[in-house]
């Protein structure tokens, strides 16, 4: 036991790093987001979304999926989800990097703790699984309510688009779709404030 938790122990280092790997996503403070910040609130999320999803979720799955789906950053980075939209090499790249990662994690444990973690890694990738989905998709909505909390000036072009482009990661469940909705509005409010023309942006959609 006592060697299985000094792997654990190097693990929880390791992971002391998504406390400083920024995210290019900015707080309210004009501060950069770190990515446990982000799974941090993914988490809450979770919890408090779960009462009105329209079936049953496995919390504990969804739990540790969260927690653990951004762990391959430690080394592989944060790649911004729009700077693989049309480049298919980083896209590629991206994926490779991240499964190297995760195996590495699995390697390091050396226990079957290592094997369920490399197993909810991929299960989360996949986005077959209902957990799956929900973690998916609160992921995306999470990082949008975060643009949403920051300053206007932070927003590179790209994403007052993809502030309407959240439809296909919940349309499995209502209670996703109408979250993503208030999500949403929220985002056309801020824009319309700034005197953005939000109708010009859906035109190019």
């Amino acid at each position: 036991m006592r060697k299985e938790l000094k792997n654990v122990l190097e693990v929880i280092h390791l992971a002391e790093k998504l406390k400083s790997e920024m995210r290019h996503s900015w707080l309210s403070d004009g501060r950069r987001e770190s990515v446990a910040e982000h799974t941090w609130r993914l988490s809450l999320m979770a919890i408090l979304i779960e009462p009105f999803l329209e079936r049953e979720v496995d919390m504990l799955k969804l739990l540790k999926m969260i927690t653990i789906h951004d762990l391959v950053e430690i080394e592989a980075g944060d790649i911004p989800a729009f700077d693989t939209l049309t480049n298919e090499e980083m896209k590629a790249a991206k994926a490779h990097n991240e499964q190297k990662a995760i195996e590495n994690f699995r390697t390091k444990l050396n226990h079957k703790l290592g094997e369920e973690i490399e197993q909810l890694w991929y299960e989360f990738e996949g986005k077959e699984t209902y957990e799956a989905k929900v973690a998916n998709a609160l992921d995306k909505l999470e990082a949008q309510i975060q643009h949403n909390e920051a300053d206007l000036d932070t927003w590179l072009d790209i994403e007052y688009e993809m502030s309407y482009l959240l439809d296909r990661h919940v349309g499995f469940d209502q209670a996703m779709t109408t979250l993503k909705d208030l999500i949403e509005e929220e985002a056309e409010q801020k824009m319309t404030e700034a005197h953005v023309d939000v109708n010009e942006i859906k035109a190019k959609l």
